[in-house]
């Protein structure tokens, strides 16, 4: 009886026990570095507010060229066929020479899929051709552009327009700020990590929520460009809310003061307490609407630039005179911990946590597998980091793993 209890009820038991255990236990380390691939995804380096062109690159049906403003609004947009014949290549040459000399362009982006590496080879010899070098061309990941042009946020958004021609604005907007574009689409959908469709799904969901909602806040937002989507990742803005902000600023203009806020309906003192420390509001009646001080500690910052005898906007930007502050007498007030962050933000109000825009520069020699030789020293970009090592994106169609053992000299145990 007792052998017949243990391999019949309790051994099965036992073993289902376990193996959840473990399952559990990897669905977390699975999770963890899916996760830290989305943060820094999301955290990439923004180029800014410039007009920019986005490239969606197609064999068969065509490059669709799309421009956007430095706002990221969309202008226009033009087929090229590069491969279709001389007199195509042609016509090629001629409108985006026409749309590059239209709109200025301070930057190139080119997804990097199917053609990318090719369409990135003859818009670079085509610049140099026109005398336009000092645009910068660079290749964009395009993991989701696909799945957000076929999404109902993308047919609000851009309710005339093509499939593919979504997905060029979408390229375009990604390398101006990454972060405010993939907030779009289902970070699971992003093309990081490592087998995050056979976790545990609501483990992901909520640390996935996290991540976006933890970058978001970390950067700030720009009340007036920010996009719903964006929006709705801000701390105490959710989707309805998130809704009724871009209707008032569609409504009355753009927000002149964090406090006008409070006129948009369901916009209480609980979520004003909550969210306006991350929305900012640049050329605002008040400088410190760029930055990360809250409202509520305006009062401290002001009777620093009274007691200083200064403007406010002359005390802002300038460490001299932030370093001769009698920081003990606002200590009692505010506490240590908040003051040293209200002074850290004084000196660089509204600063971008990011790092600086670097664009990545492939070589031109370099196209496929076979170009490469070893020995070669190569710039490349790191498009994933798993367990077991890192794949980086050498500019020949398929990313390369750097195997775990091969990261170092010394020993890694941690990609």
């Amino acid at each position: 009886s007792i052998e017949d209890a243990f391999y019949r009820l309790l051994s099965p038991s036992i073993e289902t026990d376990i193996r959840l255990n473990l399952k559990m236990a990897s669905d977390k380390d699975a999770v963890a570095i899916f996760a830290d691939n989305i943060r820094h995804l999301l955290l990439a380096s923004p180029m800014g507010g410039r007009t920019g062109i986005g490239i969606d690159p197609g064999i068969r049906t065509g490059c669709k060229c799309a421009t956007v403003d430095a706002t990221g609004k969309y202008l226009d947009c033009v087929t090229i066929y590069l491969s279709q014949g001389e007199n195509a290549l042609q016509q090629a040459k001629k409108e985006l020479k026409q749309m590059i000399d239209r709109y200025q362009p301070y930057a190139i982006a080119i997804g990097n899929g199917t053609a990318g590496r090719e369409t990135e080879t003859w818009v670079r010899r085509f610049l140099k051709e026109i005398d336009h070098t000092s645009i910068i061309v660079t290749p964009v990941n395009e993991s989701g552009a696909s799945i957000y042009s076929a999404s109902d946020l993308a047919r609000e958004e851009f309710p005339d327009l093509d499939l593919t021609i979504r997905g060029a604005i979408s390229i375009a907007r990604r390398l101006q700020d990454p972060l405010a574009e993939l907030v779009k689409i289902d970070p699971k959908s992003i093309g990081v990590g490592q087998y995050q469709h056979d976790v545990h799904q609501p483990l992901l969901q909520d640390e996935l929520q996290h991540v976006v909602e933890s970058c978001v806040n970390h950067v700030g937002v720009d009340i007036n460009t920010a996009s719903y989507s964006l929006l709705t990742y801000v701390s105490g803005i959710g989707a309805t809310l998130a809704r009724k902000i871009v209707k008032y600023r569609e409504g009355h203009g753009a927000f002149k003061n964090r406090l006008q806020l409070r006129e948009v309906a369901g916009f209480g003192p609980k979520t004003f307490e909550q969210a306006a420390g991350f929305l900012r509001i640049r050329d605002g009646e008040n400088p410190l609407d760029a930055s990360a001080v809250h409202p509520e500690r305006y009062p401290v910052v002001e009777q620093m630039s009274h007691d200083l005898n200064v403007p406010l906007s002359q005390l802002l930007c300038n460490p001299k005179l932030i370093d001769s502050i009698d920081t003990q007498s606002y200590a009692k007030i505010v506490g240590e911990h908040t003051l040293a962050d209200i002074i850290q933000e004084l000196k660089k109000p509204g600063r971008d946590p990011r790092a600086s825009f670097d664009p990545p520069s492939f070589r031109d020699d370099i196209m496929s597998i076979e170009d490469l030789k070893p020995g070669m020293k190569l710039d490349g970009i790191v498009t994933n980091v798993t367990a077991f090592g890192a794949f980086v994106d050498i500019g020949v169609h398929q990313d390369g793993l750097v195997h775990l053992s091969e990261l170092s000299d010394q020993y890694v145990k941690d990609p």
